[in-house]
């Protein structure tokens, strides 16, 4: 790699320990303002000095995140569809490199289809953002969405992994399942966990522990931070695991004593039936919307 594109890797992926926390809040360019990222410059500034990079859009960047930030950013460089659509996998290149590089990105970012009726498109549009990454400097993540009638298994999400890679990726972003290992062993560059929909902490602790356990370089989690009670003790916490090698339960008792006797960080707003929604977490009415055939892993 050029001298330039290992630069910026190691400013996402800490040198000492070759890990990263990305805290992920793209998920307005297709859901709207979704449950407690309603505003979110004031939802992740508490929480950049626990992030190693930070995943979001050009919009919210400009308008929402202090240009004084010295995380590293990992821009969202891909969308068109919106959760009102059946297929989210319509997607194409919406962020020019020149635009990226203005906004001093470390890395920029797209969601690939793999099975999908456009799965060629969002192929082919990751080798054009590689050679463009490649000519300007920049790396690329591919983040592989996931159908939801194909089996999220060790078989698909790994061949998706290792296209991405083919492709040019210098890092994917992924699902943990079953058979971690085997997707980690054939793709040849750094994996990261995506961490999908709200669950309990605990859970979502011992979720990033089995990841970097089982070869992962860290995770990208975004509703388990910024929709959980306490956030900030949250990405603490999985900080712990990621950087620091904690185990999920020595990570958990310190979320534990962190939040104990505490009210909460922020009031989340949230039904007891809204947590761990996933796609449907998007902005409420009364009429419901649309399911639709993708989901993305932030």
């Amino acid at each position: 790699m050029d001298w330039g594109i290992q630069n910026r890797l190691a400013g996402i992926l800490r040198p000492q320990t070759g890990r990263c926390v990305m805290l992920a809040i793209d998920h307005g360019y297709f859901q709207g303002p979704t449950t407690g990222l309603e505003r979110p410059g004031e939802v992740v500034a508490p929480l950049l000095p626990y992030a190693d990079a930070l995943m979001l859009t050009r919009g919210v960047l400009r308008a929402c995140i202090d240009p004084a930030c010295r995380t590293p950013i990992v821009l969202r460089v891909s969308g068109g569809t919106s959760v009102l659509k059946d297929d989210l996998s319509d997607e194409d290149l919406t962020v020019s490199i020149e635009d990226a590089i203005r906004l001093n990105a470390s890395c920029v970012t797209l969601s690939i289809f793999v099975g999908s009726a456009h799965e060629k498109t969002t192929l082919t549009n990751l080798a054009k953002l590689c050679d463009e990454g490649q000519r300007h400097g920049i790396p690329v993540l591919a983040v592989t969405a996931v159908g939801k009638d194909m089996v999220r298994d060790a078989r698909y999400l790994g061949l998706a992994c290792r296209i991405a890679a083919e492709l040019g990726a210098h890092v994917v972003k992924t699902y943990y399942c079953d058979g971690f290992e085997k997707i980690v062993n054939g793709c040849p560059v750094p994996i990261v966990i995506a961490g999908g929909k709200k669950i309990e902490e605990r859970d979502a602790l011992k979720l990033a522990y089995n990841a970097v356990s089982s070869g992962a370089v860290g995770v990208d989690m975004g509703r388990n931070i910024f929709q959980s009670q306490w956030p900030v003790e949250m990405i603490r916490a999985v900080r712990a695991i990621v950087q620091d090698k904690l185990t999920d339960a020595q990570a958990w008792e310190q979320f534990q004593q962190e939040t104990k006797g505490r009210a909460a960080a922020r009031p989340t707003g949230r039904r007891p039936s809204d947590v761990g929604c996933g796609m449907a977490d998007v902005n409420r009415s009364d009429t419901p919307l649309p399911t639709s055939h993708f989901r993305h892993p932030p």
